[in-house]
């Protein structure tokens, strides 16, 4: 199989299941910043010493292609069987209410707004949080038009709680405080 096609040069694109769309339709908006999430943990774990942490975002990543698979996938036409796809991974969301649980019982808590710095690990967290909220945004703007299992959306609230509640214990198991706003001028 080529890497290229050249069928979507034309600013189109094809869903997986069938039929075409333009490449800023919501869905892929939605499945497009999934992926780019997906991405972004793929730098957070190559700066993070802390093998614990990178097993979750290996595990996440998973998650994040299946997450996609979904959002990419349109209701069957009529008459058409729907694809196979993977199962999403709902379950995973009170598995990281755990992690975010066991997070904060190692991190003091908090007192103050965290501006999203530290060490270059927890920083690339702090960006994939800000990435998976906008994810999170573009998969409710999608589910206004279109049919969306609302487990991804939950999936995607958690996750970010819990890559702050990560980014908030790389720098604490590193030796470095979180940086508070204070919102002083």
């Amino acid at each position: 199989m080529k890497l290229y096609t050249r069928r979507g040069d034309g600013g189109e694109t094809g869903l997986f299941g069938g039929g075409r769309v333009p490449k800023d339709d919501r869905r892929v908006e939605a499945y497009g910043t999934v992926d780019e999430l997906g991405a972004v943990l793929g730098v957070a774990e190559a700066q993070l010493a802390d093998a614990r942490i990178q097993g979750t975002l290996t595990t996440i990543q998973g998650d994040l292609f299946a997450i996609g698979a979904h959002l990419a996938t349109p209701p069957p036409r009529a008459g058409r069987p729907p694809p196979r796809l993977p199962p999403l991974p709902l379950a995973r969301i009170a598995e990281m209410e755990r992690w975010i649980d066991a997070a904060e019982s190692e991190t003091p808590p908090l007192r103050r707004f965290v501006l999203p710095a530290g060490t270059v690990g927890a920083s690339h967290l702090h960006h994939a949080r800000a990435v998976c909220r906008r994810a999170e945004r573009r998969c409710v703007a999608l589910a206004a038009h279109a049919e969306l299992d609302p487990g991804i959306v939950r999936y995607l609230n958690r996750l970010s709680d819990y890559l702050f509640a990560a980014a908030r214990l790389a720098n604490h198991r590193d030796g470095r405080a979180d940086t508070e706003w204070r919102g002083e001028r």
